[in-house]
């Protein structure tokens, strides 16, 4: 069972440090170098560019700074809660994982998340998955968590159903093609609600 920390980052968040599964989720800092490089990494990684199109592009590190203090900004009006994904002995970051669009009315949230290219191939994304949804259904007391991807991606299919959100259909035309603001292509939509029963995560 994770445990639900205060947070102790340099900025404030009304949300948590998250603990289990081997791993750290905490606040991204965009006064740190070292996350704006991890950002940076992250976000123009060609494997990640295939299947994403943030709508604020990154290319530098200017950009992926400001990436970072946009994102600070959704965390600290409490609409997104934005967790970098850490080894927790060794503090080195792996990937990013967001409870995005958080709807308080609803008790909806969208998630999303990327992990690092060396930190590829060892459940990462499995277990922060399974940390971030668990404390969004539990610690946030929302209903519905949904997880989008490109048609195509059979690995983040994957990762969605050992999480427990089971494919519900193809969206035409719901997310922008790689590398586009200006085309669509086809988004495979997954969904978990509060009283699913619990994933076994490896």
């Amino acid at each position: 069972m994770a445990d639900f920390e205060k947070n102790s980052a340099v900025l404030v968040t009304p949300f948590p440090e998250l603990r289990g599964h081997g791993l750290l989720l905490s606040s991204w800092d965009p006064g740190s170098e070292e996350h704006v490089e991890a950002h940076l990494r992250g976000l123009t990684d060609p494997d990640f560019r295939r299947w994403n199109t943030p709508l604020m592009t990154v290319v530098d590190r200017q950009s992926a700074h400001d990436s970072l203090r946009s994102k600070a900004k959704h965390a600290a009006d409490g609409t997104s809660a934005l967790f970098r994904i850490t080894d927790p002995e060794r503090g080195a970051t792996l990937g990013h994982i967001g409870v995005n669009d958080i709807d308080r009315v609803m008790r909806t949230a969208r998630v999303g998340y990327w992990v690092l290219p060396e930190a590829r191939g060892r459940g990462v994304a499995t277990r922060a998955l399974a940390l971030a949804a668990d404390w969004a259904l539990a610690g946030l007391g929302l209903h519905r968590l949904e997880l989008g991807h490109a048609l195509g991606h059979e690995a983040s299919c994957r990762i969605a159903e050992r999480c427990g959100f089971r494919y519900e259909g193809t969206l035409r035309g719901a997310m922008f093609e790689a590398g586009r603001q200006d085309a669509f292509r086809d988004e495979h939509l997954h969904g978990r609600i509060a009283g699913d029963p619990e994933p076994t995560v490896p």
